[in-house]
């Protein structure tokens, strides 16, 4: 009899270990984070215009830091190929990929960009080298607090001010002291038109806060978008490189979060 009780006794207690481990597994099944699902961030990168043939950047690295980390540790790499960016073809909705990784999930405050040696500058068809400041030499660093989710998506768009990051110190001596403005997709859109006539070559900007977000239309279809702008509302200029234009104002564009607001033809009157 007291063999029988001991079994009973020790099945009852089986059954109730077993159930506790399935009730364990199902717990966790359902935190991504808990099975280790990663998250995924993009940064892309776009350009405001500048007076210039070309401005050549060469970013060796791009790393994201994490929250509460020290300031030598907690980086991760996002991109370690070096690649040369021409800034004035990234504009008009073109941008191109700095960096796209798996990250662990958490909070993170910065991106840093390391601008490699043999970066210049184009000026009336001649190439200039561009000097890159000693403080920016460990790296660019940018403030941007973001949150990374197991399976799920984080894009970011960094706006690379061409005309405000680069300063002619001497006769064909320019510094790079670089200005970018930072804008998660998600909470983001844009404006696009097209200017008429061609021919008026017209800078088209908006104020963001202290920041002004610009372009060029372009020169052989007079297209034009501005990207990564908070939803808003936006007055918006365009001011004709051509003098035989006037500048045109423009009040009250709604920006929606992830879509494009299409202004169709914008025909610029004679003065």
């Amino acid at each position: 009899m007291k063999g029988v009780m001991v079994m009973r006794i020790l099945n009852v207690l089986g059954g109730i270990l077993m159930l506790a481990a399935v009730l364990l597994m199902s717990g966790c099944s359902d935190s991504p984070n808990a099975s280790g699902q990663l998250g995924e961030l993009k940064i892309r990168l776009a350009d405001s215009p500048g007076d210039y043939d070309q401005v050549n950047i060469i970013v060796t690295r791009v790393d994201v830091h994490l929250a509460d980390a020290d300031s030598s540790s907690g980086w991760a790499t996002i991109n370690d190929t070096p690649a040369t960016y021409d800034l004035l073809v990234l504009r008009n909705g073109a941008n191109a990929i700095l960096g796209n990784a798996q990250l662990a999930p958490g909070q993170y405050t910065q991106i840093r960009l390391i601008i490699g040696e043999g970066s210049t500058v184009v000026v009336d068809s001649v190439s200039y080298p561009l000097d890159i400041p000693s403080g920016f030499q460990t790296g660019v660093k940018l403030n941007h607090g973001f949150t990374i989710e197991g399976g799920r998506l984080y894009e970011l768009m960094l706006d690379f001010d061409a005309d405000r990051s680069i300063h002619e110190t001497g006769s064909h001596q320019y510094k790079l002291q670089p200005v970018i403005r930072v804008q998660a997709v998600t909470t983001s859109g844009s404006i696009s038109g097209l200017i008429a006539p061609i021919v008026s070559r017209a800078l088209v900007s908006t104020v963001l806060g202290t920041d002004t977000v610009s372009t060029v239309a372009d020169t052989l279809t007079g297209a034009f978008e501005l990207i990564a702008l908070p939803a808003g509302l936006y007055d918006f200029s365009i001011v004709p490189t051509d003098t035989l234009y006037a500048d045109t104002t423009i009040t009250a564009v709604q920006v929606v979060a992830q879509q494009n607001t299409d202004l169709g033809t914008i025909t610029l009157r004679t003065r």
